[in-house]
């Protein structure tokens, strides 16, 4: 075999494994575990900075690394075809496309890819470094490709960054339920950590305590009956209106009333009330609780009145409220599981109409949706498309739900029986 033969096939050699070098680092720098590397680079470990520091940059290091593999494979068929055809003449064609691709596939695509999705994490911190001055070196040309790239996405109308910010999500979500699905305490977790996901999601709306289940006190009242008043409320937190429930003119709080009596020693009749209550904070019903939260967070304040597009009073909203939405239901002992239910003997619920589509799921494990109305009143008119009267029946995601007592346009009290039925509303006369 002369020497210009041999130096040929070495040099296939070498480029195979320059392919399956620039294939395994792929797999690995895009399946390595962030939460892993951004650990260990917080522990001070220079290759895993590395490796963030290429997640970060994804589009050039994909781009760099199919530059490279793609330039290793080209070359290397090419002078594979060159030296079969000085061996065989013009059927060396036929026999150089199927040794490269048997040669290609087997060692420079499954066996490095294989070996580099079962130790991702490892070989990530190996190649790191390499394939940033590989990168480094190749930049003029990805950014040239980039470039193209973007030009045509932009023509084909799609939005990248939206797209992105979408499969991020979703990855986490993923990874948040197969976290989940190990046993009862991780479950919990994937709650809360599912929870902190959708916060941007539901209104204060959805969540706040409707104003026909706040307490409220008339201003106009004696000092002394606004103190019982408010000794008697389970809560400490009370909105003070003057005249009209909706013109609330402060928030009483249990502490600064008590504390207000006290430099008063017990002269309560001499006290100025409305000095004593804070000034109300009101919030749109349309806020994402995510805001909320940061508001109430830099506010320093846990209770705020909820209005809606015209002004008028729908509820409050606390801090507990939104806490709620992530670890689940708090309860004291003042509260009831699910205000406004009853279970019943032979195993139905009585609930008043009012009562929330979001509390019946936590506190039941329904899958009663809530996108198109807030209380199970509204959700029985919304599938039903008609006011329902007195003893009619309808079934609703596996759920027969009787109209039991109706005052004027409102469901004030419905039943509710589990059973196995279509979701589709079935109206039957009563």
């Amino acid at each position: 075999m002369s020497e210009p033969i041999l130096f040929t096939i070495l040099s296939i050699l070498v480029l195979l494994a320059f392919s399956g070098f620039f294939s395994g680092s792929e797999t690995a720098l895009t399946g390595a575990s962030r939460p892993r590397m951004h650990q260990l680079a917080s522990d001070g470990n220079k290759r895993a900075q590395t490796v963030n520091l290429l997640h970060a940059q994804q589009e050039r290091l994909i781009g760099g690394i199919l530059i490279g593999n793609n330039i290793v494979n080209i070359l290397a068929s090419a002078l594979a075809t060159s030296l079969m055809i000085t061996l065989f003449g013009d059927t060396g064609v036929v026999y150089a496309t199927i040794a490269m691709t048997a040669l290609v596939v087997v060692f420079s695509e499954v066996l490095p890819k294989t070996y580099a999705i079962r130790h991702a994490d490892d070989m990530a911190l190996t190649v790191g470094p390499i394939v940033r001055v590989i990168v480094l070196i190749l930049t003029p040309f990805t950014k040239t490709v980039e470039l193209i790239v973007g030009v045509l996405l932009r023509l084909l109308g799609e939005k990248v960054s939206s797209a992105e910010d979408q499969a991020r999500e979703e990855e986490l979500r993923g990874a948040i339920r197969l976290h989940s699905d190990t046993n009862t305490v991780n479950a919990h977790e994937g709650m809360m950590l599912g929870g902190v996901m959708d916060l941007d999601d539901i209104e204060v709306g959805e969540i706040m305590t409707h104003r026909t289940d706040i307490n409220m006190i008339d201003a106009s009242l004696s000092p002394g009956e606004i103190v019982t008043r408010v000794l008697d409320c389970p809560h400490t937190r009370v909105p003070l209106f003057s005249g009209d429930p909706d013109n609330i003119i402060g928030v009483l709080h249990a502490k600064g009333l008590l504390r207000e009596v006290q430099n008063h020693e017990g002269h309560i009749d001499e006290m100025d009330i409305a000095s004593v209550a804070a000034e109300p904070w009101f919030v749109p019903e349309s806020k994402d609780c995510l805001s909320q939260l940061h508001e109430f967070r830099d506010r320093r304040e846990h209770f705020a009145l909820v209005v809606d597009e015209y002004g008028s009073l729908q509820g409050v909203v606390t801090l507990e409220d939104i806490i709620e939405e992530i670890v689940g239901e708090i309860d004291d002992e003042h509260d009831i599981p699910v205000p406004g239910v009853r279970r019943q003997t032979d195993g139905s619920l009585i609930a008043d109409g009012r009562v929330t589509i979001r509390d019946l799921n936590r506190e039941f494990h329904w899958g009663l949706s809530d996108e198109e109305a807030t209380t199970i009143a509204g959700l029985v008119l919304h599938e039903a498309r008609f006011i329902p009267q007195e003893g009619q029946s309808f079934a609703i995601a596996g759920l027969k739900i009787d109209v039991l007592r109706r005052s004027g346009n409102q469901l004030r009290q419905l039943r509710i029986t589990p059973r196995a039925e279509t979701d589709t509303p079935v109206e039957t006369p009563g």
